[in-house]
C-alpha cells in the first residue's frame, strides 16, 4: 500500500531518569512505517509533587504528535483547575486546548515548521508578512496569542494524534485518553487497564459519531479513519451546531482516576504499534520477567519493540511505529540503580526524541 519501507528502521531513541518517587524507561522506533509519526512527553517533576507522562501517535503526519508533546503539559500546568488540585478537569481542558490552539495564523505556522513541512520559499515569505508580538521571549510565549497573516482563517489540520496521558502526584493516578494508544497499571502482577481504546464500532462512539452526522464503513469513520477520538482531523469536526464533545471525532478524552497502593509495581504507556501485538497482560507479564534481570528500564522498553517487530510486512501487526514509557513506583526507602550499576545497552546510542520535544 505504500506505507511500507523495504527493510524496518530500528534505531532506537530512548532515555532514563527518575526521581525519589518512581524512575522511568521510554523508546520510540520508526519500524517499517515510511515516517515516525509518535512522539512522547517525560517531565518526572512537572511540579515539586507532579509527575507527567504521555505518548502521542500521529496519523497522516508528524505535527500534530509533536505538537502536543511540546505544548499539552503545559497546558495543564496554566488551568486554574490544575492549581485547585483537580487533575482530571486540567487534563480534560488541555486536551481541547490543542484543537484550539492549532488553528489560525499561528497554528499554521508551528505545525508547519513541528512537520517539517514548510518550503525555504515559504518560509521566507512567512518571515516578511509575520513580526513576533510582546508576549514572546527567546521563542516562547508566555500565551497563545493570535497572529494576523495570510493563513488566520485555517480551522486546523486534517491530520491527528492520539493522546494517552499519565499525571502521578503522591499516591494518586489520573490517565486521560484519546484514541487507542493506552495506559495498563500492573497491580501484583496483574494488568488493570487505566484507558479505553476509542474505536467506532463502540455503542457510546457509533451513537456520537451518527449524531453529528457521521458514518462508519468497515470500522473506519466516514470511511477512512479506524479510531473515533483524537486531537486534529479538523475534517471530522466541522459541525457548528454541536461542541467539540460531540463533534464526529472528538479530542474530548476519557479520565480514569486510581489510588495507587503498595500492590502496584509499575505502569505502561504505549501506541497502538505494541497493543496490536500483545495484550495488557501479555506486555505486563513480560516486563515482569524481564525485570528479574534486567535494571534499565529502557532496554525492557527496547526488547518489547523486538519482539513485536514483524519479520516482513505481510500481516501488517508489527509493522507500526512503536513507543513506549515504563514507570516503575519505588517503595519507601527504595534507591534507583547507579549509572555504574545499570546495564548497557546494545543498541546504537542516539539523543532522545530531540524532533518530539524540540521546543
Amino acid at each position: 500500500m505504500g506505507v511500507y519501507l523495504s527493510s524496518p528502521k530500528t534505531d532506537k531513541a530512548s532515555q532514563d531518569g527518575e526521581n525519589d518517587k518512581l524512575r522511568y524507561g521510554l523508546s520510540s522506533m520508526q519500524g517499517w512505517r515510511t515516517t515516525m509519526e509518535d512522539a512522547h512527553a517525560a517531565y518526572p517533576d512537572l511540579d515539586s509533587s507532579t509527575s507527567f507522562f504521555g505518548v502521542y501517535d500521529g496519523h497522516g503526519g508528524q505535527a500534530v504528535a509533536k505538537f502536543c508533546a511540546k505544548y499539552l503539559h503545559e497546558q495543564v500546568l496554566k488551568h486554574e483547575s490544575y492549581l485547585s488540585g483537580d487533575l482530571g478537569t486540567s487534563l480534560q481542558k488541555a486536551f481541547l486546548r490543542m484543537d484550539e490552539m492549532m488553528r489560525g495564523q499561528r497554528g499554521w505556522r508551528e505545525l508547519s515548521r513541528l512537520g517539517d513541512n514548510m518550503e525555504k520559499v515559504s518560509g521566507m515569505i512567512e518571515g516578511l508578512i509575520w513580526s513576533p508580538r510582546s508576549g514572546q521571549v527567546n521563542g516562547h510565549f508566555d500565551d497563545w496569542l493570535d497572529e494576523e497573516g495570510p493563513h488566520s482563517g485555517f480551522d486546523g489540520p486534517n491530520c491527528g494524534s492520539t493522546a494517552c496521558v499519565a499525571i502521578i502526584r503522591n499516591n494518586q493516578l489520573v490517565v486521560a485518553n484519546a484514541g487507542d494508544s493506552r495506559c495498563v497499571i500492573s497491580r501484583k502482577g496483574q494488568a488493570y487497564d487505566m484507558s479505553k481504546d476509542h474505536k467506532p464500532g463502540l455503542e457510546v462512539e457509533r451513537e456520537r459519531i451518527r449524531n453529528a452526522g457521521g458514518f462508519i464503513v468497515v470500522g473506519r469513520v466516514n470511511g477512512t479513519l479506524n479510531l473515533s477520538r483524537a486531537i486534529g482531523d479538523t475534517e471530522f469536526k466541522q459541525n457548528k451546531k454541536l461542541p467539540a464533545e460531540q463533534q464526529i471525532v472528538t479530542a474530548n478524552p476519557d479520565i480514569k482516576t486510581v489510588d495507587l497502593c503498595d500492590d502496584d509495581e509499575f505502569l505502561v504507556l504505549a501506541c497502538d504499534g505494541i497493543w496490536d501485538c500483545m495484550s495488557s497482560q501479555q506486555l505486563v507479564d513480560y516486563v515482569h520477567e524481564q525485570l528479574n534481570t534486567e535494571t534499565k528500564l529502557s532496554v525492557i522498553c527496547e526488547r518489547v519493540f523486538n519482539r513485536c517487530l514483524a519479520p516482513n510486512t505481510n500481516g501488517g501487526e508489527g509493522c507500526d511505529n512503536m513507543s513506549m514509557i515504563l514507570v516503575q513506583f519505588k517503595r519507601p526507602g527504595q534507591a534507583g540503580p547507579s549509572a555504574e550499576q545499570q546495564p548497557t545497552s546494545s543498541r546504537q546510542s542516539m539523543e532522545v526524541d530531540r524532533n518530539n520535544m524540540e521546543k
